[in-house]
């Protein structure tokens, strides 16, 4: 890679440095764009009807009164019917019963956390090693690319990024910068940037539109694209040089639509953000390399995804009907009969929120964006014949976003309840002790294969107990308001420029 390429950008010697006075490159221009609207880009985020909640409320509430008599007649059996029907006497007490069932969920919990840990962690294994010894890569396969980089508001971090995109180690491709409307200096910022790199192989573009959210901003960029492969990234996203390499090289596979990149904090300089770095590696990396086994990664991070053009059109193109566009054209990319896989050599450093209110307000959209999701593809649920794979993706997220956080949060409350009512404490140390060593050996794993700080193994030994707790507690509440169908804003991340200081 020249050192042109590498250079830190200097204002003062941008245009001297990249475009020489009488080039003959094709002129670069600014459009103000206006995105075509698409009948899925005007439909509101689904809420459900008045109807639709009683006939729910309704249902729930005669299944919890059936199970309260089954419990009455096993403790109390009036009229003696237990009796004369089964020969059972009705001996259970009510301490009994609540210490009998606490102590078969505490099982049930851990054989369940158990069976997903070994499940997941054998999963990625596989492919880990079949990503190690696989031999079969065409690595002459280096087509044209085109970057999609939309912004909104990232005036600090877009310098660095661009820099980032444009000495990356690739024969050529172009970026594209969309500005959504931002109302920082992210648009004069991206003005600078725009021209000619490395000798013409790296062209970068500027797409000026009004606002309207990341999934327009996408199109925008899509639109205008030259080149037959995307790979988009967020506007604070800082990729590792062989990105495009490590990625493009599985598009050899005609029937590969997407590769989901490795997606890593850049600001670990306090506990939440830290933590944030371990759930990365251990929440969200092994889960997407387990996945990718099989072919079917269920959500392409917006920091790093790269995609065949073709995919996107079949899905439909990016839609704005959800607050999580990533999850939702993963999905409709997987419907349409593409494989998803994972690219664990390629690096995103995104920027984490660093203070707990941000981490929380993330946790929260990104929680219901992805029911969003989940819902608009509802039909995938009970109807395999659509796409057998896109209904296992769908069952799997529905576990992970919908029902492992509520049963997480509510074994917590219910184990503490137990241990001070009933003096089962012992009982209560046991099983954390149980899920601290199984998240101890999962971070060890993940680290080392991600060759990751040693230290975060450290933050592991709190880590479900405080840290994945405290986020299922907002999952939780993000779930039942999208149920309910209570309005959200999108929300914005404040930038402090990390990665425009490195």
């Amino acid at each position: 890679m020249s050192d042109e390429s590498t250079a830190k950008f200097h204002p003062q010697r941008r245009v001297a440095d990249r475009v020489p006075a009488q080039s003959t490159a094709m002129p670069v221009t600014r459009d103000e764009f206006i995105p075509v609207r698409r009948k899925e880009d005007d439909i509101p985020t689904a809420t459900e009807t008045e109807s639709m909640l009683v006939r729910r409320m309704f249902t729930y509430g005669f299944l919890s009164l059936f199970l309260f008599v089954v419990i009455y007649m096993f403790l109390y059996d009036p009229g003696s019917i237990l009796y004369r029907f089964t020969g059972w006497e009705a001996t259970l007490t009510v301490s009994g019963l609540i210490v009998f069932s606490s102590i078969v969920a505490l099982v049930l919990f851990l054989v369940i956390l158990l069976f997903r840990y070994l499940m997941l962690m054998n999963m990625a294994y596989l492919n880990t090693t079949k990503h190690t010894v696989e031999t079969g890569h065409d690595y002459s396969f280096t087509p044209p690319i085109s970057i999609i980089v939309p912004a909104y508001n990232e005036g600090k971090l877009l310098e660095g990024t661009v820099q980032s995109l444009v000495g990356m180690d690739y024969p050529k491709y172009e970026i594209i910068l969309v500005d959504d409307g931002s109302s920082d200096d992210t648009r004069a910022v991206a003005r600078t940037l725009v021209g000619v790199y490395r000798n013409g192989a790296v062209e970068v573009r500027l797409v000026e539109k009004p606002n309207g959210g990341k999934s327009t901003a996408l199109n925008a960029g899509i639109q205008v694209s030259h080149y037959d492969f995307l790979l988009n990234v967020d506007g604070d996203s800082q990729l590792s040089p062989d990105t495009l390499r490590k990625t493009i090289r599985h598009f050899v596979d005609p029937r590969l639509g997407a590769i989901a990149g490795n997606v890593k904090v850049l600001n670990r300089n306090n506990i939440w953000t830290t933590l944030q770095a371990l759930e990365y590696v251990e929440g969200l990396n092994m889960a997407r390399s387990a996945q990718s086994i099989v072919k079917l990664v269920n959500i392409i991070p917006g920091p790093l995804g790269l995609f065949r053009k073709q995919a996107i059109v079949d899905a439909g193109w990016y839609s704005s009907d959800t607050f999580a566009e990533d999850a939702d054209i993963t999905l409709k990319i997987i419907r349409a009969g593409w494989r998803v896989e994972y690219e664990p050599d390629a690096k995103s450093f995104t920027e984490a929120p660093d203070r707990i209110v941000d981490l929380l307000k993330q946790r929260y959209r990104w929680t219901r964006g992805i029911l969003q999701a989940v819902r608009k593809h509802r039909d995938l649920f009970f109807n395999p014949t659509i796409n057998f794979g896109g209904s296992l993706v769908m069952w799997m997220m529905a576990f992970e976003s919908l029902i492992w956080p509520i049963m997480n949060v509510f074994a917590n409350a219910y184990f503490i309840f137990i241990a001070v009512v009933f003096d089962m404490s012992y009982y209560l140390v046991y099983w954390w002790l149980s899920l601290t060593i199984l998240d101890l050996i999962a971070a060890l794993y993940c680290i080392a294969v991600e060759k990751e700080e040693v230290r975060l193994v450290f933050y592991s030994l709190f880590y479900r107990l405080f840290f994945i707790l405290m986020i299922d507690v907002t999952k939780t509440f993000a779930t039942i308001e999208e149920f309910l169908g209570f309005g959200m804003n999108w929300g914005k991340l404040e930038r402090i420029g990390t990665g425009s200081k490195r």
